[in-house]
């Protein structure tokens, strides 16, 4: 293992770690939207004790996101320096919008969310819901970009200072909405509110099958299954849209998510395994011009094929095929999950069925899991580019850092984040068996709060 391979594997694992944390305040952010504003309209006790259970567990994740999250910056210019010099204008600016309008729009209202029942009015509280909602999507916003910038860079000339190469932004909007940036972004927040979804589902569920918190759960259900279904339906729109962009912008890429080597019609792969040598797909099932129609809206166009670029500015096929086809399989098992979930919670028939409960308690993993498959297969299907046809992976690597550096510091944060890990699934573990402070009983309102509504 060479230091690019190291260097790599470090980021990857760091940024895979992080990434399971703000999906979740992500989706749980819009569905404490929805929790305080069915408190605000019906006055019921039950949704207050759903708010602020949910907002404990929020803050929770919001603290492990960002105490996960901070390596990377650092990352980018220890292990990563040529590429820093690249795109330091670029990422500079984007990284400055997400801190500006987002993260201090997300943390300065989280003060209010957490620690401001009965010290500001409902309305006031329930907008500081709102902007800490909006703020983590707008983090999304800002890192999204300058991620889809490496893969589609639009709004920018290359000059040389000193000897060094590098991108400097010409047309700041250009950046921002880049060929890939809205089909990306709309993809990436599906998937994180689907994350949020079902993790809401799955500690509702396992509440009922326990016979605890009864109210309080099947409420919660209800309104995370009003995401779910959305939100499922929604990234296969998005995902189709996705596919669609990356096809025009980065064909190598969609040809390898399908192992597609000769430009002809292509069919669409059910699943399958890549060999690589043969170039050909053993032991396929595939729907045959499916591909191209998806593509092109028509059977008989071509795909471009893996074929026609050079060897060398080929990503690894098989990989990405595999990521990417076990990530729509579970797209697709979201929406069957949602869709029966909301026909059996007619007459409440959901709540009786012990089985189907129990998938939704083990269903928690399936988003997250997709989550990282759709981001590997994005990533790797770049290769060998770090960003797209300007600058390679081997070319973005530090000079002056070691494979020995390398390897201390990956063990050193495989055992921080481990560390970490252990105490978040602890705390949130603690808090789930606990439950909701206060029993559930939807017909009364707090008085303290009651005053307070009457005053406002």
């Amino acid at each position: 293992m060479d230091t690019e391979f190291l260097s790599r594997m470090q980021f990857a694992f760091t940024i895979a770690f992080h990434y399971i944390y703000p999906p979740l305040s992500i989706g749980l952010g819009v569905l404490l939207v929805f929790m305080e504003g069915m408190y605000i309209g019906t006055k019921q006790k039950v949704y207050e004790n759903i708010t602020r259970f949910w907002i404990k567990i929020f803050a929770l994740i919001f603290a492990i996101g960002v105490a996960t999250g901070i390596v990377m910056e650092f990352e980018f210019g220890t292990n990563w320096a040529a590429y820093s010099r690249f795109v330091g204008d670029v990422f500079g600016s984007a990284l400055a919008a997400e801190g500006i309008f987002a993260f201090f729009l997300e943390s300065g209202f989280l003060a209010i969310l957490v620690f401001g029942w009965n010290k500001v009015s409902p309305k006031m509280h329930f907008f500081s819901t709102i902007m800490v909602s909006l703020g983590s999507m707008m983090s999304a916003v800002w890192i999204v970009v300058a991620n889809s910038w490496q893969q589609t860079p639009s709004g920018y000339h290359l000059v040389t200072n000193n000897g060094v190469l590098r991108a400097e932004i010409t047309d700041f909007w250009a950046m921002v909405f880049n060929p890939s940036s809205v089909d990306r972004l709309l993809h990436t927040l599906s998937g994180a509110w689907l994350t949020g979804a079902f993790f809401v589902l799955s500690v509702s569920a396992f509440y009922i099958l326990k016979n605890r918190h009864l109210d309080f759960a099947k409420k919660s259900i209800k309104l995370a299954l009003v995401l779910a279904i959305f939100a499922s339906l929604f990234q296969l729109f998005t995902g189709h849209m996705s596919a669609q962009g990356v096809s025009k912008n980065q064909p190598a890429k969609l040809a390898a998510f399908e192992g597609h080597y000769d430009t002809k019609p292509a069919p669409m792969y059910l699943f399958g395994w890549v060999n690589e040598q043969d170039e050909e797909v053993k032991f396929g099932v595939s729907i045959p011009g499916m591909l191209s129609y998806l593509i092109h809206g028509d059977t008989q166009t071509p795909v471009t094929g893996l074929n026609e670029f050079n060897p060398g500015d080929r990503p690894p096929v098989n990989v990405i095929f595999q990521t990417y086809h076990m990530m729509v399989a579970i797209g697709f098992t979201l929406i069957g999950i949602s869709i029966l979930s909301i026909i059996l919670l007619r007459n409440e028939k959901l709540f009786k069925k012990k089985w189907m409960l129990r998938v939704l308690v083990v269903s928690v993993w399936l988003p997250q899991v997709a989550n990282q498959l759709g981001w590997i297969s994005a990533e790797i299907g770049r290769q060998p580019w770090i960003v797209y046809n300007l600058l390679r992976t081997k070319d973005a690597l530090s000079k002056s850092v070691g494979k020995g550096e390398v390897v201390f510091s990956l063990i050193l944060f495989t055992l921080i984040y481990a560390l970490l890990l252990v105490v978040f699934v602890y705390l949130l573990d603690k808090k789930i068996k606990h439950g909701p402070d206060e029993p559930d009983d939807s017909n009364e309102v707090y008085s303290e709060q009651k005053t307070i509504f009457e005053k406002n």
